[in-house]
């Protein structure tokens, strides 16, 4: 089949790759506009169109997929399917309307459970065991299109969003060609999606990164999970921004037993009833920094200060000489 595939970021790479190395052809690529970036500012294109020139791609980057000549130029490609992974923009009707095979979108989870932005992040969030990978015919609702193929992925007790997202956007761009392949073929038909079981997933800001140090400690370390490596999961301390990664939940036994020989701040143990960290409160040894939650302390791992590059949490520490009975997430 002639295809014009539409992507953004770097997940959709694995399935740019996929499709141009299938006996498909990839006749042009759709991405958005060059962004800026970094601490400059500067303009800077997409991954996906990036490596749409490596293969010698045509790119199309319209300002809005609504666009008449964008709805111009994608008719006179001809696409029989216009495969999508993470575009970032919704596709109009007059859109969808112009390959006969429609819009093939790969979303990374079991729909209809987390239609939107952030179908990963929020399954970490929720403490999911298994996720997976859809493709589906793009309509004109949010995630709502009928169904062609759909894969599993166990969700392992340390993934980030990043870690899954980065097997999801492997195995789907395989489920992707197959899907096409089928279709194709006459094989598929695509099916409803069940009314039951629909959640939502809208895209993680900035406060949703927030660590809420009174939650319990499997929900923080949801939390940070889902929140590594983008928006980034922060706290305060001594008034400013605190970066966290992921972190480990610690058993309270070994806690104390890690705080019985601490020898810092100072050569000073840890006073008070170590098994007991109220909310937010640190306690440090030489190897490690705890931090109290709404059920039992966890250790962190790498911590990012403000205008610094993220570090080990025990050389942070070191650093700052935290003092006996502060807290992070204290504003």
């Amino acid at each position: 089949m002639r295809l014009v595939f539409a992507g953004t970021p770097e997940v959709a790479l694995p399935s740019l790759d996929a499709l141009v190395a299938s006996d498909h052809e990839v006749v042009a690529v759709v991405t958005r506009p060059d962004a800026p970036a970094g601490r400059g500012r500067r303009l800077e294109p997409s991954p996906v169109r990036v490596r749409a020139g490596e293969h010698g791609l045509p790119v199309l980057a319209p300002a809005s997929v609504r666009d008449a000549g964008f709805l111009d130029e994608l008719r006179r490609l001809r696409p029989d399917a216009c495969p999508v992974v993470a575009y970032g923009n919704l596709v109009p009707p007059d859109a969808l309307e112009i390959p006969p095979h429609g819009w093939v979108n790969l979303h990374f989870s079991l729909l209809p459970a987390w239609r939107g932005a952030a179908p990963v992040q929020h399954a970490i969030l929720a403490g999911d065991e298994v996720t997976g990978a859809s493709t589906f015919r793009l309509e004109a609702g949010l995630d709502t299109g009928p169904v062609f193929g759909v894969l599993t992925e166990s969700i392992r007790p340390c993934d980030t969003a990043g870690d899954l997202l980065g097997r999801l956007a492997g195995a789907g761009a395989g489920l992707l060609v197959a899907t096409l392949d089928g279709i194709e073929a006459g094989r598929l038909v695509a099916q409803p999606q069940p009314a039951e079981g629909v959640s939502h997933a809208p895209k993680l800001t900035t406060e949703d990164a927030r660590v809420r140090w009174e939650h319990p400690a499997l929900s923080v370390d949801r939390r940070v999970r889902a929140c590594t490596p983008s928006p980034g999961a922060w706290t305060t301390f001594r008034g400013q921004r605190l970066g966290i990664g992921p972190v480990a939940v610690v058993p309270a036994d070994e806690l104390a037993g890690a705080l019985g020989d601490a020898t810092w701040p100072g050569d000073a143990a840890w006073p008070g009833d170590a098994t007991g960290l109220a909310a937010g409160r640190l306690a440090c040894t030489k190897h490690a920094v705890f931090v109290g939650t709404g059920s039992t302390p966890v250790r962190l791992g790498t911590v990012r200060p403000h205008g610094r590059r993220a570090m080990p949490a025990e050389d942070w520490a070191r650093g700052v000489r935290i003092e006996p009975g502060e807290k992070v997430g204290d504003e």
